[in-house]
């Protein structure tokens, strides 16, 4: 019998060898690729929480990460055959002129354990790109990220784009990056803020909640908000 305990451990040590053995073994048993899915995101949760806490760091998220995206990739023909389907879209890039993407890619997989299908546009991306693609693939919401000042200044590209977007009226862009501030995100009217992956899913899943009626969270969700209205 598969040892799920095992593998939430595998994941939140980022034993990658060891969480792709399981979730093998789990899979030869004929297992609900859903149930072998759960504690693999149960442990990023884990990883999501002590980041907040600063007992881990950015290399020890990243290293969790990728030990759980290994193991994903053997469910995901199985998850798309039994006919699952994420229940939220999210495109995620690097803002245009920036080739930094380390913070967007970790997001991505903590994004994907959230139940979010991810459409990831990589580096140096044009308001126009995050639109288009926000379209063809019908997305909830936009993560912008950028690592260089003189590049977050193009972000207010992709709030103005998607502002004017009147077939869109429920899309919504969460912003973030190490020079990226709170009250930046305010100035440029982003939907959410996030200073680092750990707290970009919750917010991410709190500002699709809100647009879609399920949550009322006024104004720009930001960790602190979320802390305040839980």
């Amino acid at each position: 019998m598969a040892d799920f305990e095992r593998l939430q451990a595998a994941v939140e040590a980022g034993d990658r060898e060891t969480a792709v053995q399981i979730t093998e073994a789990a899979i030869d048993e004929g297992l609900d690729p859903h149930v072998i899915l759960e504690p693999m995101t149960e442990a990023m949760g884990v990883i999501g929480d002590r980041f907040s806490r600063q007992e881990i760091f950015v290399p020890e998220m990243l290293i969790s990460a990728r030990a759980m995206k290994a193991a994903v990739a053997l469910l995901e023909p199985l998850l798309i055959g039994s006919g699952h389907k994420p229940d939220k879209v999210a495109v995620l890039g690097t803002i245009r002129g920036d080739l930094h993407d380390i913070g967007k890619n970790l997001v991505g997989m903590m994004l994907k354990g959230a139940n979010f299908e991810v459409v990831d546009l990589g580096t140096n991306t044009s308001a126009e790109a995050f639109l288009a693609a926000a379209r063809e693939h019908e997305a909830d919401l936009i993560g912008c990220s950028a690592l260089l000042t003189t590049t977050m200044g193009n972000m207010r590209e992709v709030i103005a784009a998607v502002a004017e977007a009147d077939d869109m009226p429920d899309l919504r862009v969460i912003i973030g990056g190490a020079p990226v501030t709170l009250e930046f995100a305010t100035q440029i009217g982003a939907h959410g803020w996030a200073p680092d992956a750990a707290s970009a899913v919750h917010v991410a899943t709190a500002v699709v909640a809100t647009a879609r009626g399920q949550r009322d969270l006024p104004g720009l969700i930001h960790p602190d908000a979320l802390a305040a209205n839980a």
